[in-house]
């Protein structure tokens, strides 16, 4: 049988990302959409984080012991007709930096709220980064099970603050907290959940249509068949092409602990969420698809496997056919690259990928020189925009516990830094034995110290250190700026020289007492999720 066309491919390929603010039941959500499309038999989350087996998605040790995501990993599995490629996100908002690089490698986004919490902090700031990279979003109101937000409310809170228009596909019979299940809004029938023990099994459903329901529910159906009027009665419906342009959100009410509602969303993903897309190179073309192979890397990560200690890099497929064993060209050196040992990953578990098509992740082993933004081609030469890096907030400084560690340190330090978990910053102030870390969260320290520590024998001292925020500044201007008390001139491993500052007004003067001198912001914060300059 031959290989289907790239474009015919793309068109069955749904690359989605699970976003949230913590604590909205994101992880829990990932594994009951694997339970729906029967990729995995059991879900982990059946008592809550706090004693959950580990889910398929969290794999980190301190993942497990913390019951957060701070990483991002790769899941692939079929539902219907469509090749679902689901990438999971950091939950927490001191690895947004994380959840950014994610974004660019995605063609649209489902955004998980707590229904008792509505639209948080870092809901926002991802609505925003969504919004800036043209990605669609399909809605998800969680924890319907529990008391919470009337849904209207809800509904008036997503289209007030984000300006998009919600359009319910679903709407819940029963207040969050007696949740009968859900008026389906396309046929107007009732779709009736069952419960299952600790909810790790898939839930039973039964279909009945609006009589049925109206003699088993009363009122509580009266009022869901009574708000879904008033909605569609004011233009709450869903149109394709509004939710394309990101006009509109699709929204479902769930009860991802006990597996209630998530069915609709695959379903949901796969008739309405967007193909592989063509991707924009740096000189604003569109790759198409059909075109010879290109992928972008998006993350590089290492620890997955303690027996074999390799690097994973995932990259985003945006162009061609892939076939294992293909060299490839890296566009940032030139130099080519082989492909023999390439995975295809499920959380943690991976297996030898052969073949690959627009839209599809794939993991690089040992890919020693890659790092997060790198583009890999065959054929012409095309290079995909870079992945900016954040501006930092935070900044230690390192050193090794133990000196005679001097060697495992620096190859960890040099490690996490092409992976991307820290930026690590030299300075002619400070030796190679104690560099600056600057990171976007505090808990990025804790991930470099866990690391250090289990995986490289260095355990580490982490030093605070007065600075608040960085500009980019150039070698020349370093004498001039460093006069200044509480500044330093530190460079990236990338040759970029950063101004470190121990307060915003420090800029003010330094451009008003030398205007010659360049500081430059670095273009994406993680305050205002705004798009990178």
């Amino acid at each position: 049988m031959n290989d289907p066309t790239p474009d015919g491919a793309a068109r069955a390929r749904r690359t989605f990302a699970v976003i949230s603010h913590p604590d909205a039941g994101k992880s829990t959500l990932t594994e009951a959409l694997l339970l729906h499309a029967e990729v995995i038999a059991q879900a982990g989350a059946v008592h809550g984080k706090a004693g959950r087996k580990a889910t398929v998605s969290d794999w980190m040790e301190m993942e497990r012991d913390r019951g957060i995501s701070i990483s991002s990993s790769a899941l692939q599995f079929h539902h219907g007709d469509a090749v679902m490629n689901l990438v999971d996100t950091p939950g927490h908002a001191d690895f947004s930096e994380d959840t950014y690089r994610v974004l660019t490698a995605v063609d649209s986004a489902v955004m998980l709220l707590d229904a008792a919490k509505g639209l948080e902090a870092q809901t926002m700031k991802l609505f925003e980064v969504c919004r800036s990279r043209g990605i669609p979003i399909i809605t998800v109101i969680n924890k319907w099970d529990r008391p919470g937000m009337e849904a209207l409310e809800l509904l008036d809170e997503i289209e007030a603050r984000t300006g998009l228009r919600p359009t319910p596909l679903t709407w819940p019979v029963g207040i969050a907290g007696d949740f009968h299940g859900v008026l389906e809004r396309s046929s107007g029938d009732f779709i009736e959940f069952t419960r299952t023990p600790g909810g790790s099994t898939l839930a039973g459903q039964q279909r009945m249509p609006p009589d049925e329901a109206e003699r088993l529910l009363g009122a509580d159906w009266t009022t869901a068949r009574e708000e879904h009027e008033l909605l569609a009665g004011q233009g709450y419906t869903h149109d394709q092409d509004a939710y394309l342009r990101q006009e509109s959100t699709p929204v479902l009410f769930t009860a991802a602990v006990l597996n209630f509602g998530v069915g609709h969303l695959l379903d949901v993903i796969e008739r309405l969420a967007p193909s592989a897309q063509p991707r924009i190179d740096v000189g604003a073309r569109r790759r198409p698809l059909d075109a010879p192979f290109s992928a972008q890397v998006f993350k590089v990560q290492a620890g997955m496997d303690r027996s074999h200690r390799d690097r994973l890099a995932y990259a985003r497929v945006c162009s061609g056919v892939f076939h294992r064993g293909d060299v490839v060209t890296h566009a940032a050196s030139g130099r080519s690259f082989a492909t023999k040992y390439v995975h295809t990953v499920f959380g943690r578990d991976r297996e030898t990928l052969e073949v690959a098509y627009p839209g599809d992740i794939i993991g690089l082993v040992n890919a020693g020189d890659l790092r997060a933004g790198d583009t890999l081609y065959s054929g012409p030469a095309v290079t995909f925009p870079p992945i900016p890096a954040f501006a930092p907030e935070h900044f230690r400084q390192a050193s090794a516990k133990d000196p005679s560690k001097y060697k495992q340190f620096q190859r960890g330090m040099h490690q996490l830094d092409q992976e991307g978990v820290i930026q690590v910053l030299h300075s002619e102030r400070r030796s190679s034995q104690t560099p600056v870390l600057a990171a976007v969260g505090p808990m990025q320290f804790d991930v470099v110290a866990h690391r250090m520590e289990h995986e490289f024998s260095a355990p580490i001292r982490l030093d605070p250190l007065p600075y608040r925020l960085a500009h980019r500044t150039r070698a020349g201007d370093a004498a001039v700026i460093e006069q200044r008390s509480g500044v330093e001139v530190v460079q990236r491993d990338d040759g970029t020289h950063l101004a470190l500052l121990s307060d915003p007004w420090q800029v003010t003067w330094i451009r008003r007492d030398h205007p010659e001198v360049l500081l430059e912001p670095i273009g994406h914060t993680p305050d205002t999720g705004a798009a990178p300059g």
